[in-house]
Order: structure tokens, then C-alpha cells, then sequence
């Protein structure tokens, strides 16, 4: 099945435009467009909280995913890269009008796709570097990483339960039961009665 994708950042945008070109492409290549997703969403929205990353989950190997432009799809590489990655590792076309591409299971696609997972990688090992420069570089000048020793959390899992906690126990309650009830581990509730002189 063939599923047009529209996309403008604001209201004040149209979507009639990349309608009008996505139906006259459609004609030329003498397809049917069985489905439209159309959303008014900035393309730096992460992909997951917008409708097109909900409705693509859904779609099955052999669709194809039709926008007037690679752009649409969103507006920096690692994000173009991720939903083209997610759609060919599933056999989902991704075709453009503006732009010509043909994104599906050939060799040419198969080699971009390998490109767009190891580009991945290599974002999540630059993040991960950076973020182990900046925590060394903090270090170095004598700043103290994590919380002071032997300060508490200001906030704590079990806050505002306390007096539950105690009740149930003193009814007998085993603390394995009381855990599964507060939703939260075991051992959590053992610190914390223990803590508590029980």
C-alpha cells in the first residue's frame, strides 16, 4: 500500500501544496494513494511524539512512504537518517517527489542503510566521548561530580508512603507484598524499615 506523508512547522503554513504535488506524482507514476498522514509539527519534534513516527509502526514490509521532500521527514540528518534506517531494516519504501529518491530494498538502499546505522553509532560514541571529556575536565578543576558524601537524596522513592508502609506492617504484611503494592523493589522497603528500627 502507498502512504503520502505531509508535514508543515505551523499553522500558518499549508499543507494544499505538498498535497497537490504528491497527488499530480502519484498520477505520473499511475500508483494509488491509500492513506494520508498529515501533521502540523516543527521536524525537530523527536520522531516517536509525532504522528508520522506512531503511524510507521504500523506500516508492513512492501508499503511505500511517499513525501515531496526528505526534508519532511525532519529537519537535521541524524533524524532523516533514523526514520530512514527504521523503514528499510522493515522493507518500507520511502520515495520523494522533489528530491528522487528511491529508498527500498536494492543494493544502492542496503548501503545507505549501513551508512545511516553506522553514522548512528558513531553520534552515540561522540556523545558518550563528550560527555566523559566534560565530567573529566569538571573533575580536573576540583569540582566534586554526584552528590556530597554522606548528604541524602532530596527526594526519595518512598516519600508521602511512609506512614503506609508502617501500617501494613504492623498488620502483618510480609514486605515482599508490601513492595509489590507501593510498586517498588523489595529491598527498598527491607533499608527502609530497617532504617526505621523494624
Amino acid at each position: 500500500m502507498n502512504y503520502a506523508y505531509i508535514r508543515v512547522s505551523t499553522d500558518k503554513q499549508t499543507h494544499k501544496n505538498q498535497e497537490f504535488e504528491l497527488i499530480e506524482f502519484a498520477k505520473k507514476e499511475n500508483i494509488l494513494i491509500s492513506g494520508w498522514i498529515s501533521e502540523t509539527v516543527s521536524g525537530t519534534k523527536d520522531v516517536e511524539f509525532r504522528k508520522l513516527g506512531k503511524y510507521i509502526k504500523k506500516l508492513k514490509a512492501g508499503d511505500i512512504l511517499i513525501c515531496t521532500e526528505i526534508s519532511r521527514l525532519g529537519r537535521n540528518l541524524f533524524q532523516v537518517m533514523t526514520i530512514l534506517n527504521y523503514c528499510m531494516q522493515r522493507n518500507i519504501k520511502v520515495w520523494t517527489v522533489k528530491d528522487d529518491y528511491r529508498l527500498g530494498s536494492d543494493i544502492q538502499s542496503k548501503v545507505l542503510a549501513f551508512a545511516f546505522s553506522l553514522s548512528a553509532e558513531i553520534e552515540r560514541n561522540l556523545i558518550s566521548q563528550r560527555t566523559k571529556e566534560a565530567l573529566a575536565r569538571l573533575k580536573s578543576t576540583g569540582k566534586r561530580l554526584g552528590r556530597t558524601p554522606g548528604s541524602k537524596n532530596k527526594k526519595h522513592i518512598l516519600d508521602g508512603k511512609e506512614r503506609e508502609i508502617i501500617l501494613l506492617y504492623k498488620q502483618g504484611l510480609a514486605k515482599t507484598k508490601i513492595a509489590q503494592r507501593l510498586g517498588v523493589s523489595s529491598k527498598t522497603i527491607y533499608n527502609y524499615l530497617k532504617n526505621a528500627g523494624y
